[in-house]
């Protein structure tokens, strides 16, 4: 078995939104399809599980759909992680039926909150992607809400408004609550600002978890998501975050010994596989 389960294929850098809290990649090149599957088959071959196409947006490539085919023939879980902007009738249509999860985000119960962190409109987006998603029963879908300090007091309400969505996804729906991480590409971000302290983090967590829910909650603290990803960036490099840092260890297609390479950096295996089973396509 391979160490990594999951593999977190950023397959662009493209996005339609601008989040100051973000720490995907920024301004990388993007291999191009035959690289790409090969990365793929790689990935599947290793002994991993599942493949989380992300970015950026990973709808902004052309050829996403053919990434998702080729990795779902390959028998791995497939998930996708999008803003929502570009999740569409005829895209479903087309790709539906080769992914297990489609992530989206949401930083508000409503449009004034979520305005704060997400370009205007995105809330109604979201609600038009679960609406869609109410057509797909194959498919499990997951909310993510990083918590920050524009919307920590809507937490409740977010929750409250899934209560409601939960019993119209004839899926699974999962609600993945983070405290938002001070890492990121991009110069200059304002972390003060935004990041809330372990103790407020723990205080939501406590409330939340204190209720019922017909749902599966997870939380993820700052401890909990610190070297627990593996990615492959665009231009297929592999890149493991620890703390603030972006520690990448050359092209992904050159690596001979996976586990040794791992061994060596501060990858936290058995964190990462623990962190695996809070989502899988078998029940």
């Amino acid at each position: 078995m391979s160490d990594v389960v999951t593999f977190d294929f950023h397959v662009t850098s493209e996005c339609s939104q601008q989040c100051a809290y973000c720490w995907g990649p920024q301004g990388i090149a993007e291999v191009d399809t035959e690289m790409a599957f090969a990365i793929i088959s790689k990935i599947a071959e290793g002994g991993s599980r599942r493949i989380v196409f992300t970015g950026g947006d990973p709808l902004q490539r052309g050829d996403i759909g053919l990434l998702i085919r080729h990795a779902a023939q390959l028998d791995l879980e497939v998930a996708v992680s999008t803003t929502g902007d570009l999740l569409t009738a005829p895209f479903l249509a087309a790709s539906g039926g080769d992914i297990d999860l489609i992530s989206l985000p949401l930083d508000g119960s409503t449009e004034e909150v979520s305005v704060r962190t997400k370009e205007p409109g995105h809330f109604a987006v979201v609600m038009a992607a679960l609406d869609l998603l109410e057509g797909y029963p194959e498919i499990d879908v997951k909310v993510a809400t990083p918590v920050t300090r524009h919307n920590i007091e809507d937490i409740p309400d977010i929750v409250e408004l899934l209560e409601h969505r939960a019993g119209r996804l004839p899926g699974r729906l999962f609600y993945n609550v983070f405290q938002a991480f001070p890492r990121s590409m991009s110069p200059d971000v304002p972390w003060p600002k935004l990041v809330v302290e372990d103790v407020a983090f723990d205080a939501l967590r406590r409330q939340i978890e204190g209720e019922s829910h017909g749902f599966r909650i997870n939380f993820l603290d700052h401890k909990t998501l610190d070297k627990l990803y593996v990615m492959i960036f665009p231009d297929g490099t592999v890149t493991v975050p620890v703390g603030s840092e972006f520690r990448n260890y050359g092209p992904f297609l050159e690596v001979d010994d996976l586990s040794e390479l791992l061994a060596g950096s501060e990858f936290d295996a058995p964190k990462h596989q623990r962190h695996s089973v809070g989502w899988s396509r078998s029940p």
